[in-house]
């Protein structure tokens, strides 16, 4: 899997040390010198989603995934979801050309995949789609739109999360790098959804009367990638997808499946 990489400038820590020749070389000599600490911080999302957004054969929807606040944690799930996978391929005795996910495997192996993810962080959007104004179902456009929001909200009520917690710092953020399941989104699609949290994350957005300006969550922001992926050829899309599945089945059974590092959120 490849990642762009964006040159960007770091922020500086003022500290010194005070320099000392050996004796050898004559009498001590004094200086002060500066070091760099780089506090640049990337962050990797990955989302799938579960359900038919089509409120009169479905009552809820549900975006779901896993939030990595560095590569090296990002890696090591990716590591490890896929040792799980093979175990269950082997015990399933499935076929390389069967992808695992919650619509090809079994109860127990979802939750076998779940458990995995215990460790990592996870965000999520049940939208009880009885409650959207039936005027959004009318127009393709206009369903679009919703998710985007919805899909947005979700993903910015986690970094706000993250932030109260104090396990990220909003400053030290200089990139988002989103992928998700890529279905049939249209092109056009894609672009405004990108437009969308480039607004909410890196530029500020004026409220909807244009009375006042809400600024960006992350303000030194420099790069925000958005792509979208077969889930065939990225494991961290494909245990999204077990996410999003969890979360929707706990809607649908009544449970609370919320934790530290489980936070999701109810639309309308």
């Amino acid at each position: 899997m490849q990642i762009e990489i964006c040159c960007i400038p770091v922020i500086i820590e003022l500290t010194f040390k005070r320099y000392v020749l050996p004796s050898t070389t004559g009498p001590p000599l004094g200086g002060f010198f500066y070091f760099l600490k780089d506090y640049s911080m990337n962050i990797f999302i990955y989302s799938d989603e579960s359900g038919v957004f089509d409120n009169i054969h479905n009552d809820f929807f549900v975006f779901g995934g896993l939030v990595f606040l560095s590569k090296e944690s990002r890696d090591i799930c990716s590591r490890k979801y896929i040792s799980i996978e093979k175990l269950i391929r082997n015990n399933a005795n499935l076929s390389n050309n069967i992808e695992i996910k919650a619509a090809s495997i079994s109860n127990k192996h979802k939750g076998k995949l779940f458990k995995s993810l215990n460790s990592f962080e996870k965000f999520g959007v049940i939208i009880n789609q009885k409650k959207i104004h039936e005027q959004i179902f009318k127009n393709k456009k206009h369903k679009q739109r919703y998710l985007d929001f919805a899909y947005k909200i979700a993903i910015k009520r986690k970094f706000e999360f993250l932030i109260k917690n104090k396990q990220i710092n909003p400053h030290d953020i200089e990139g988002l790098y989103f992928y998700i399941d890529e279905h049939q989104t249209a092109t056009d699609a894609r672009y405004e959804l990108r437009e969308s949290m480039l607004q909410e994350f890196k530029e500020g957005m004026f409220t909807s009367d244009y009375r006042s300006f809400k600024d960006p969550i992350f303000p030194n922001l420099k790069h925000l990638e958005v792509k979208f992926c077969n889930s065939k050829k990225n494991s961290l899309v494909r245990a999204a997808d077990i996410v999003s599945n969890k979360l929707y089945y706990s809607i649908i059974h009544n449970k609370d499946i919320s934790k530290d590092n489980f936070y999701y959120i109810h639309l309308p």
